[in-house]
């Protein structure tokens, strides 16, 4: 067994305290990664306080890492000792559903391991991230191209691919138009995506506070939410609107942005179910609908992509002393853009 320096919660109302967790010999396949930063994103949030169902407590989060290869299995041949490499949201799928050999893992038939949290192939509960070292499959360890800072790769493991997926998958580009909606850890993600993709952008937010800071990642426009004529002044505007709030919003209001064919895709997880009235739908054609994170094949993708144009997130690194600190800041949107750990300080 590999033994790991880590942090981790006890409960959904304990704070995360220092503790070693354990993780499983480097089988043949396998990658030992040394981790060097580790996201923070609002999920590993959502996950400790029980608000997406039952926890196993202790548990260490985090799906947004980077780090060295350390060791690697014997037939292993993706990966080599020195390498910079990193995970997200996913361990292990079945790669045999018609999904997974579509090289869309995420979306696994018989259902994928998640990072923390889930039970892994060997029965053992997965822990995340927040950690000195992990052992990972090497099917699910992608590369961090040199062009990629490491720190600021991290968050592109989750927040990166989980806006890239959806604009890719709807073709944003060139002509079209697209609103995102929140600036925060996703938004500020899609906004730069969307842009460098040849998108013409549209920042909804529920205040004007990051105008500058939308228009400086690509934006062309800026509206505040709050504001009822937003509402008037947009109706029919965007082909395409990413929501990557979590929160339960005007389904109607949001809809009547859309022109003819246009799709409102949600990446948030808000706590109460949508209220999507047919007749919003049907007055263009509009389409809602949702999307999770990329599989390998894209997440390698994305990476690339914002390697050679020079994408990465806006993070502040912290040290891990500070973790339960910037969990605060995440719930009070204290943050430009993303928390990360410098895990060296474990």
């Amino acid at each position: 067994m590999v033994t790991a320096r880590a942090y981790a919660a006890d409960s959904a109302t304990s704070p995360l305290v220092p503790t070693t967790i354990e993780r499983r010999e480097v089988g043949p396949r396998d990658v030992l990664i040394e981790i060097a930063f580790a996201g923070i994103c609002h999920s590993d949030i959502h996950t400790i306080r029980g608000e997406w169902g039952t926890v196993p407590y202790p548990l260490t989060v985090g799906h947004e890492i980077v780090g060295i290869v350390a060791e690697v299995g014997s037939e292993v041949s993706a990966h080599a000792a020195g390498d910079r490499v990193g995970v997200g949201c996913l361990v292990n799928s079945c790669r045999s559903c018609a999904n997974c050999l579509a090289g869309e893992e995420q979306y696994c038939l018989n259902g994928g391991v998640g990072t923390y949290g889930d039970v892994d192939r060997d029965g053992t509960i997965t822990q995340g991230g927040y950690s000195s070292h992990v052992v990972v499959d090497e099917h699910f360890v992608v590369r961090v191209p040199d062009g990629l800072d490491l720190a600021a790769a991290a968050p592109l493991l989750c927040a990166g691919i989980t806006t890239y997926s959806p604009l890719r998958h709807w073709k944003a580009g060139p002509g079209t138009r697209v609103a995102v909606i929140g600036l925060g850890g996703l938004g500020h993600m899609a906004v730069k995506l969307a842009a460098s993709l040849g998108a013409e952008v549209t920042v909804l937010s529920q205040t004007l506070a990051k105008e500058d800071d939308g228009k400086r990642l690509g934006a062309t426009a800026y509206y505040a939410t709050s504001d009822p004529e937003t509402f008037e002044k947009l109706v029919d505007s965007f082909d395409l609107i990413i929501n990557t709030v979590s929160a339960t919003l005007d389904a109607t209001a949001y809809l009547s942005l859309l022109a003819l064919d246009g799709t409102m895709v949600n990446l948030g997880a808000p706590p109460e179910p949508f209220a999507v009235p047919m007749f919003a739908l049907a007055a263009r054609r509009r389409s809602f609908s949702a999307s999770g994170i990329g599989g390998i094949r894209e997440t390698q993708e994305m990476l690339d992509y914002c390697a050679e144009h020079g994408i990465a997130s806006d993070i502040e690194v912290i040290s891990a002393d500070q973790v339960n600190e910037a969990w605060e800041r995440v719930l009070a949107s204290d943050v430009r853009y993303r928390f990360v750990i410098d895990i060296a300080t474990l």
